[in-house]
């Protein structure tokens, strides 16, 4: 492909977690020209080794070497195949070639990503792939910390105090903005304009990739469960003190991506926090929630 040629925008959905990244990622890949994987959490790390001089046969092994690999369910020798066929294997080269191996075993002819880590890595990504647009989706802080302790818990494990998830949340949203300044391409969605207006904030992400408009996005829930079945394994441990996570933990993560959008999601904070909880979380990130335009010092109304 010649240096002038002009590759259809990549939509590099990024975030805090627990923001509805996979509820995005579920509505763009129900479109038809369109397939975008389970996180990979691996493609700057590709980049890195292909930059570096990698190999056809190095990537491999390095992928091979990753946590996420196998959710792609590409086979080693197809991959390995399509590297060897690359005119150059740059990092760039090689992390595209995986995702348009993902999208064309899908019958599809665009791709994208969604790993929300990747908001701090936007400089990177864009130099590798000048073809990327990055969705940074938002969400009440606090609902956030509201579903990122129920995910804990359902692992067994304490859920981390307010406070904590606030400090993580500002930092992290602080970084992307800071970042975002330094890419060509970048949009900023809501999760609650996603839930409430649905269609608008959907027009609004497709003219941002240049992606036709598709009805089709408004019914992922039906076959959101056929394709979150990728990730239907154990996740192998990562590092040594943490214990490996099971393919019904990977599973029940993700349960309601699999309904329509439901408004009692948003603000569930309101009923559902513990009010010291949400007055510890305003206290460390109440000025964000503020330029975010969400409701800061409402009235105790939780348990």
């Amino acid at each position: 492909m010649s240096a002038g040629t002009v590759r259809a925008p990549a939509p590099f959905i990024v975030g805090v977690g627990r923001s509805g990244t996979t509820l995005l990622r579920l509505m763009l890949d129900a479109h038809p020209e369109l397939a975008i994987p389970p996180e990979t959490v691996f493609v700057p790390e590709l980049i890195a080794a292909g930059d570096a001089g990698g190999d056809p046969e190095g990537l491999i092994d390095f992928l091979r070497s990753t946590r996420r690999w196998p959710d792609l369910q590409i086979g080693d020798a197809e991959m390995l195949e399509r590297f060897r066929s690359l005119p150059t294997l740059a990092g760039g080269d090689a992390a595209r070639a995986m995702f348009t191996l993902y999208a064309e075993q899908r019958g599809k002819e665009r791709w994208g990503d969604k790993t929300p880590k990747y908001s701090l890595h936007m400089r990177e990504l864009e130099a590798a792939l000048p073809e990327a647009r990055f969705v940074h989706l938002l969400r009440d802080g606090r609902d956030v910390a509201l579903s990122r302790a129920r995910m804990v818990t359902g692992r067994g494990d304490p859920p981390p105090p307010a406070t904590r998830v606030a400090r993580r949340w500002k930092r992290r949203i602080g970084e992307a903005r800071d970042l975002s300044r330094e890419v060509a391409h970048y949009l900023e969605v809501r999760y609650e304009d996603l839930v409430v207006d649905t269609e608008p904030t959907l027009r609004r992400v497709c003219e941002f990739i240049e992606l036709d408009w598709d009805p089709r996005m408004l019914e992922y829930h039906s076959h959101a469960s056929e394709r979150l079945e990728e990730m239907q394994r154990a996740l192998p441990a990562k590092g040594e003190d943490r214990d490996p996570v099971s393919a019904g933990q990977r599973m029940q993560v993700h349960a309601l991506a699999s309904e329509p959008p439901k408004r009692s999601r948003v603000a569930a904070w309101k009923t559902e926090m513990d009010d010291s909880e949400r007055a510890g979380f305003e206290r460390v990130a109440g000025d964000l929630l503020a330029e975010l335009g969400y409701e800061v010092g409402a009235p105790p109304g939780g348990r």
